[in-house]
């Protein structure tokens, strides 16, 4: 299974980035292979300064060994070894009225002294984050998104609808991060569901990735914008930050596994802002998404 999804990843990274290349026009990828001292490595790709895209990268990783202390004692084991494969992309265009994206597609297998797996599970998901709230944007990609649920269960988009919207929540601020859209974690082999069909379902969503982001960019990279708009796109780029340095699991195994620093923290935007109590006007284009980011909906 580990060696037929990182195939599988390898391959969705070329699809992947050979069209956000096209959608750009002018930046293309730069690739970086890199080898982890304790076993594996990866491939990041980064593309900066494009026409469309400010900074995003695709990255691709396929890590092995000891499993560390600090993960043993979350994960409750002892003298355990694992294996860990993924796709994850964080793209951010310049125009702030394209939002940004994320999405992350893994595999995780943990060994006992014998070698044997004694547990293994696949997780991922895609959401999106806006600047500027555009319902028909949101009601496309979560309509994406449902359609690759439901051709695998009826109830895994309510599910996991619902997971990503409490997982991509800023406690600190008391707001989501951005619209949410799926997030599945510890998939792992039940009455109903054998690794295979969970390999089915999570390169289903993977498949559909493209097509829940793409066009929305598309309708949204030429509309001219003001410095003001930049401005609060670079302050939500904050909350952007903090979430990610703050709450998320990932970026936690990543620093605590000893991973590669760049390819962690490529998620992170180059043009911040933290602007001391910033409040948007009321009833502003900026007061209407903070309203939504507050009360997550249900888009379809």
């Amino acid at each position: 299974m580990k060696d037929k999804f990182y195939a599988y990843i390898q391959d969705l990274q070329n699809t992947i980035t050979s069209k956000l290349e096209e959608v750009d026009g002018k930046a293309k990828f730069k690739e970086d292979i890199w080898e982890r001292p304790e076993g594996g490595g990866g491939r990041t790709r980064v593309i900066e300064k494009g026409a469309v895209f400010e900074k995003g990268g695709v990255n691709i990783s396929r890590v092995h060994g000891a499993l560390p202390k600090s993960m043993q004692a979350y994960f409750g084991v002892e003298d355990t070894d694992f294996f860990a494969c993924g796709l994850s992309l964080v793209l951010h265009p310049t125009n702030p009225m394209v939002p940004t994206v994320h999405a992350n597609w893994r595999y995780f297998e943990m060994y006992n002294k014998n070698g044997n797996i004694v547990d293994q599970w696949f997780g991922g998901g895609q959401d999106l984050t806006p600047y500027y709230l555009f319902d028909e944007d949101a009601i496309h990609f979560h309509a994406v998104c449902k359609r690759a649920c439901d051709a695998h269960h009826g109830e895994f988009h309510s599910k996991y609808k619902k997971r990503c919207d409490d997982y991509f929540w800023n406690s600190h601020r008391n707001e989501a991060r951005g619209l949410g859209g799926l997030f599945f974690d510890y998939c792992k082999t039940t009455d109903e569901m054998q690794m295979q069909d969970w390999y089915a379902f999570v390169t289903e969503v993977g498949d559909s990735f493209l097509e829940a982001y793409v066009p929305i960019v598309i309708k949204r990279k030429d509309i001219e914008f003001t410095r003001l708009q930049r401005d609060w796109q670079e302050i939500r780029r904050g909350r952007y930050v903090e979430f990610n340095l703050v709450h998320d699991k990932g970026t936690l195994f990543g620093l605590k596994t000893n991973g590669r620093i760049e390819s962690i923290l490529m998620s992170l935007p180059p043009h911040v802002q933290w602007q001391y109590d910033h409040q948007p006007k009321k009833g502003s284009e900026e007061a209407k998404l903070l309203e939504v980011l507050k009360n997550p909906r249900e888009w379809v």
